[in-house]
């Protein structure tokens, strides 16, 4: 019988006004989006291209759009990241493609995904503007999902060991295990780095919204592009109604999704004895009293029993990894670094045949430079962000107040802001050479904040009694509890932050107001140059030179503290 997500016991009290309100927000929710899902099959022609308009009354229906964006892209990272995830933690075999591929992927910046991609989606619906949403929704969705898929793994790996056997034992099946251990130990992780990479998605809506293919923009209806809009027509009336239209959808997603769900994912966590406060919301308690989710839940319950005999009957539970398992282990690995090695080939011919060696010796310094903006972005964000993270985790009277107030700053993208930055750095004389490490770190930090937070949000209550009634505190409560229980959430953090800084340079290290432009020396200035001016052996060129400086970090730093945090530092140590 599947589990009662709200934690309800159907009530025999008659249709109420909690009811109404559910009813309501669900009829209001499909209606709007089938209004938006009518113009995604508007006409796409040289004579009908989107056209964005700097007007204030436009800016509901553009941030709606733009919001049925972000929520696609975060249920595709979402079924993505439980997926390849429970896959990698299970199969060593798979891990060891896996993890490098992630690798990999994380390392190319969003505007080489999209640079990529967005011909091949334009022609799946030729003369339709669907492929250019479809192209879209792919570029926030790279911008979202390695987060969340590197979280969810470091919860798999470092689960106790004891209670996996346990259900091995007890022969419970795949399906079982994933919806009744591993995705409940996990459910506050993905919480919160749900609500960052969202955040992370709004970040890079304008690029994702403003796409360029064959020298020629194409601004799809949405939030990002008005800002891109107002951005080139120096438009400082339309870039505030901008920000302030941005300020209220966050708002307003905050307080009706992303509060209820912190709210409600604190019923996971694995502890003997409740806090004495725990983070609440007035939405979650309008679910709490209607009774259509009860009626909802007993009507998924067959589904769910469904999908158990499909996976006792089809998926199997191996004692031993098959052979196909072993083979994939062996020669996977060697299968996608020969990949690597030959596309890494076909990349160097291509790019020489335009750019010069010299020139390909400067990109490998340009990239140095942005690799120390990235390295200062980690270090102050660790240095900031940790303690107060660890406050905000440990009190829930303060993530009540807190989480909204830090939700609505890290979602905020901080790429609105550049253009008020850019007049401010022209009228005073600044340089953009470490003005815009400042503004990789506006993107970039809020990884290891969320991370942090979701690695003491889930220390069990019984382990912080402990330590009280052992007279901990100060330092020797850092070193025995605090530091230990969060250090595998703040590898992960501090990763995906890096990550975010190589993305965030892009626009970081490249802004603009109307027709002054500010640049800084670096590698994500060099890629913003080509792709303006579509110079696909530079774009290359770049993209190859940043993904390379990821991967080498990642597996020279990164990747060697996730296994000091699985060996050491986890309940399955």
């Amino acid at each position: 019988m599947t589990p009662r997500i709200l934690g309800l016991v159907p009530s025999r009290r008659p249709f109420n006004w909690a009811d109404v309100l559910v009813l309501l927000a669900l009829v209001g929710l499909l209606a709007t989006v089938a209004w938006l899902g009518h113009g995604l099959w508007a006409p796409l022609s040289p004579e009908a291209m989107p056209e964005i308009e700097l007007s204030p009354w436009r800016l509901p229906y553009y941030a709606a759009r733009s919001l049925l964006r972000m929520v696609v892209a975060l249920g595709a990272s979402l079924a993505f990241a439980l997926t390849v995830a429970s896959w990698a933690a299970r199969s060593p075999a798979a891990a060891r493609v896996i993890l490098p591929a992630l690798d990999i992927l994380q390392a190319v910046p969003v505007l080489g995904f999209l640079s990529a991609t967005v011909t091949f989606f334009i022609a799946l619906t030729p003369g339709r503007i669907l492929g250019l949403e479809l192209a879209s929704i792919f570029a926030i969705f790279t911008s979202q999902v390695w987060n969340l898929t590197f979280a969810y793994h470091t919860v798999l790996v470092t689960l106790p060991r004891e209670q996996a056997e346990a259900l091995r034992l007890y022969r419970v099946s795949g399906w079982q295990r994933f919806t009744h251990f591993e995705l409940p130990a996990g459910m506050i992780t993905l919480v919160w780095n749900a609500m960052m990479s969202f955040g992370g998605g709004w970040f890079f809506l304008a690029a994702s919204e403003a796409i360029t293919v064959l020298n020629q923009e194409l601004l799809l209806p949405g939030i990002g592009s008005f800002m891109a809009v107002a951005v080139s027509a120096a438009d400082g009336r339309a870039l505030a109604w901008a920000v302030l239209a941005m300020v209220t959808l966050v708002v307003v997603v905050d307080t009706l999704f992303w509060r209820p769900l912190v709210a409600w994912a604190e019923k996971f966590k694995f502890e003997e004895s409740a806090a004495a406060t725990a983070p609440g919301s007035r939405v979650l308690e309008i679910f709490r009293r209607s009774h259509l989710v009860p009626w909802l839940e007993a009507r998924l319950a067959g589904l769910d029993e469904a999908l158990d005999r499909t996976w006792r009957r089809w998926g199997g539970e191996p004692t031993v990894e098959p052979a196909a398992g072993r083979w994939m282990g062996r020669l996977g690995p060697a299968v996608l670094w020969i990949a690597l090695v030959l596309l890494t080939l076909r990349g160097i011919a291509f790019v020489g045949t335009e750019v010069a060696w010299d020139e390909a010796l400067r990109v490998v310094s340009l990239g140095g430079l942005t690799l120390l903006r990235v390295t200062g972005v980690v270090a102050l964000a660790a240095l900031v962000w940790t303690p107060v993270g660890v406050w905000i985790g440990l009190n829930p009277g303060v993530a009540r107040v807190a989480q909204p107030v830090v939700q609505v700053l890290a979602s905020f993208p901080a790429n609105f802001l550049f253009p008020l930055v850019t007049v401010g750095f022209v009228r005073f004389g600044l340089s953009l050479e470490w003005g815009g490490a400042l503004l990789m770190a506006l993107g970039a930090q809020w990884y290891v904040l969320f991370n942090t937070i979701a690695g003491a949000a889930a220390i069990p209550n019984d382990l912080r009694e402990m330590t009280r009634d052992l007279g901990l505190r100060g330092m020797a409560l850092w070193r025995a509890l605090i530091l230990p229980a969060i250090f595998p959430a703040w590898v992960t953090g501090a990763l995906t932050a890096a990550g975010g800084a190589w993305n965030a340079s892009i626009v970081a290290e490249a802004v603009s107001w109307g027709g002054t432009t500010l640049q800084a020396t670096g590698l994500g200035s060099y890629i913003t140059a080509a792709t303006t001016s579509g110079d696909w052996p530079r774009i290359v060129l770049g993209v190859g030179m940043m993904s390379a400086y990821v991967v080498g970090v990642n597996r020279l730093v990164w990747r060697r503290l996730e296994r000091l945090a699985v060996a050491r530092y986890s309940l399955a140590a």
